[in-house]
């Protein structure tokens, strides 16, 4: 087993995942003639844009350029405010151009490295930087994989998908570095540290010339093939990016699919979500906004998927629901993994519910 990548050995212990897989066996047991049909429940175009994009951000990683650009913001901020405003407008900069979880694999390992050199408060940091990557994550259609999973599935293009929800990240946004700024004091600022932080710059320049063309592919729905090329290369020139994506969270993926679809088809499912009047756009946004409480948001989006074609609403329901409880999105369990502290856990939730409640008035507003 020591050939497996790092992210499948450790699904055992991905509590997420083995709920997804218990409730997969169940299926099986309980209808076995479906099993055969579990390939048409995947989203498949959604996995591949996933995949691809995994594979760019982890060049990008690999490369260490982002090392050197979050080095360099803290070299030049002169206090704890804003220093810590520069890396939650940052975290959600990069959030809209990856993936969320990209986003956070990148910035909490940095921003945990700079706490220690500068003296400031990492778990806060990290908790404001989670609440970053899901705000910022909702205004592109490949900053999570809900949006991805809503854009693939209703073809919206990107630039529709961007002005549908600029609106609700906008004010979103300004309110979360509104709070930034109150939460951290106007200390001074002091760096000492000598580390230098080299760039691979072939690594750098074949990630950010594959990057568009991918996206133009993905958005014409030639997904496919926008994957087989970045593999191609990558399988040929840097086979370690393509072994170090996290493999894991694409096979969750492929099980919340299953799941998922397979749960939507049980009768006293449809007949519970059909009485929930979800032909009203705020009962429609009310659902995927509570719903991704308890299911996280990418199950809740597939679940509402099959109920409503209202796309914008069912986006602005689960993005909206990945505030508030831990388990709204796979992002908040990201950030609180990577900090490794169990404390932070009752943290995250005192600083992440009152946003989740400000920010689900705001959106149902906006509808």
């Amino acid at each position: 087993m020591t050939w497996l990548p790092d992210s499948l050995r450790n699904l055992r212990r991905d509590v997420l995942f083995l709920v997804l897989l218990a409730a997969a066996l169940a299926f099986a047991v309980a209808q076995p003639s479906r099993i055969a049909s579990w390939p048409g429940l995947v989203d498949w175009p959604t996995i591949a844009t996933l995949t691809g994009l995994l594979i760019l951000t982890k060049a990008v990683e690999h490369s260490g350029a982002l090392n050197v650009a979050g080095r360099w913001l803290i070299d030049r901020t002169a206090t704890r405010r804003i220093a810590a405003l520069g890396l939650v407008a940052l975290t959600a900069l990069l959030s809209m151009l990856l993936t969320n979880d990209v986003s956070l694999f990148v910035m909490v390992p940095l921003t945990l490295s700079m706490c220690r050199i500068a003296r400031m408060p990492a778990t806060r940091l990290v908790i404001f930087e989670a609440l970053a990557v899901n705000a910022g994550s909702m205004l592109t259609p490949i900053g999570n994989p809900q949006n991805l999973f809503l854009w693939q599935q209703w073809g919206n293009g990107f630039g529709g998908f961007v002005l549908a929800m600029l609106p609700l990240v906008a004010i979103v946004l300004v309110l979360l570095l509104a709070v930034t700024a109150m939460a951290f004091p106007a200390e001074p600022l002091e760096v000492h540290d000598g580390t230098e932080h080299a760039v691979e710059r072939g690594l750098l320049v074949t990630a950010g010339v594959l990057y568009l063309p991918f996206l133009v592919l993905a958005d014409l729905h030639h997904e496919l093939w926008a994957l087989l090329g970045v593999l191609a290369v990558f399988l040929v020139f840097r086979r370690r990016v393509v072994a170090a994506i996290d493999w894991g969270l694409l096979l969750t993926f492929v099980l919340m699919f299953i799941d998922l679809r397979m749960l939507a088809g049980l009768e006293t499912i449809r007949s519970f979500i059909g009485g929930l009047g979800l032909d009203i756009p705020s009962h429609l946004y009310a659902t995927g906004a509570l719903a991704s409480q308890l299911v996280s948001n990418v199950p809740a989006a597939i679940l509402l998927a099959e109920y409503s074609h209202d796309w914008r609403t069912i986006a602005f329901g689960v993005n909206v629901g990945g505030f508030g409880f831990v388990l709204g999105s796979l992002a908040n369990l990201i950030a609180l993994r990577l900090l490794g502290e169990r404390k932070a856990w009752a943290t995250f939730h005192l600083w992440s519910t009152p946003f989740f409640i400000v920010v689900g008035l705001i959106g149902w507003a906006l509808l």
